[in-house]
């Protein structure tokens, strides 16, 4: 699952990375280290503007949990931040979404916690060297006295390779070859899309981080730094070593 994150990078630097337009204008959010659910975040989207031919491609604000346009409020959101990849396309609350809807939340990477004898330790996961991870996401609008609240889901599937050790889901990640296909907002049929890239994952390093992210109060750089364990709080040996 993925039930918080970070994202830093600000509107401008995402838009040259995933080679789009700055559309948050002042609604923008500021470095988050520390992203819970019913946040706003960023996100990578494409649409075709009204009266032109070619779609769009922009860096959008969205707040973080799924609300149908069904739904009577926003009070289950915080409930809907995850969407299982395997049923994406068979549930009523995501299945329009999953096939019309479609975006990427980026971030510098997310928090999972391994379950400990006392204690649960939190893991940073991220690629490390400063390159963003590209999480499949879905969105919706939701609509009350003609003011829209655009909200959205990251996408889970079966965690792979090393990540079994920390947690049984993980973000569907996705690589770069596969932006453009997940994003077209004129092909109504991800399913080839929802697997995920092993050689991406093995690139991903699990980093033992201070319990400080325990607190969703605590936003600061210092949340996404390793910290070292003790010997009787180390994951097991299968985990790859982490330096």
């Amino acid at each position: 699952m993925c039930g918080r994150y970070a994202s830093t990078k600000d509107p401008a630097l995402l838009a040259a990375e995933f080679d789009a337009v700055d559309g948050t204008g002042e609604e923008a959010p500021g470095a988050d280290y520390n992203i819970a659910p019913t946040k706003h975040v960023l996100a990578v989207v494409e649409r075709k503007p009204a009266e032109e031919d070619d779609v769009e491609r922009s860096i959008r604000v969205m707040r973080w949990g799924l609300v149908p346009h069904w739904a009577k409020d926003l009070s289950g959101a915080a409930k809907m931040i995850n969407a299982r990849s395997e049923s994406v396309l068979e549930k009523p609350a995501y299945k329009q979404s999953a096939m019309k809807r479609r975006c990427i939340l980026p971030a510098d990477g997310w928090y999972e916690w391994q379950p400990g004898e006392g204690r649960k330790q939190p893991y940073f996961i991220t690629l490390g060297d400063g390159a963003t991870l590209a999480m499949a996401g879905i969105w919706s609008v939701w609509w009350k006295d003609d003011q829209p609240t655009i909200t959205c889901a990251v996408l889970t599937t079966d965690a792979i390779g090393a990540m079994t050790e920390v947690h049984h889901r993980m973000p569907l990640l996705l690589p770069q070859d596969r932006w453009s296909a997940w994003l077209d907002p004129t092909s109504q049929d991800p399913s080839a899309l929802l697997a995920s890239e092993p050689s991406l994952v093995d690139a991903l390093e699990l980093r033992p981080v201070s319990t400080d992210v325990n607190s969703v109060k605590n936003n600061k750089p210092s949340l996404m730094e390793r910290v070292g364990l003790a010997e009787d709080e180390k994951p097991a040996p299968t985990l790859f070593e982490l330096s």
